[in-house]
């Protein structure tokens, strides 16, 4: 099953993730979703399957340069708005596996989750 990585390209927390899915023969397609967006249906079933709260990502620039007001209240629809309309407030990167996604970069996760999937 092909794996996709969800994120921007310029992020250090995807570079990691991709050169350790290179050194480790994975092969994936990359999305950068800033320059290809991401669908309202995309985002509706990583929330289903993760949970909002796993996705958007409070310590990013973005969010942290949010006026109070936005950053108050924050509920599922909030949430999924405010990734909408800035996908750079996703935690990064997103690895869709088929089965099961990932959200982050943790080399013990990956290495657990790539045990059975190598080129």
């Amino acid at each position: 099953m092909p794996v996709t990585v969800y994120g921007i390209p310029n992020c250090d927390t995807i570079k990691k993730a991709r050169s350790w899915l290179e050194s480790h023969g994975i092969n994936y397609t990359f999305h950068d979703y800033r320059a290809s967006g991401l669908e309202a249906e995309r985002l509706d079933a990583w929330v289903q399957k993760l949970g909002w709260t796993i996705l958007l990502n409070k310590a990013s620039t973005s969010f942290r340069s949010l006026p109070d007001a936005e950053k108050q209240d924050i509920d599922e629809a909030k949430a999924k708005a405010l990734m909408l309309a800035n996908p750079t407030m996703i935690k990064r990167p997103v690895l869709d596996l088929g089965d099961r996604m990932l959200v982050g970069f943790k080399p013990d996760v990956y290495a657990e989750a790539f045990s059975d999937r190598r080129k």
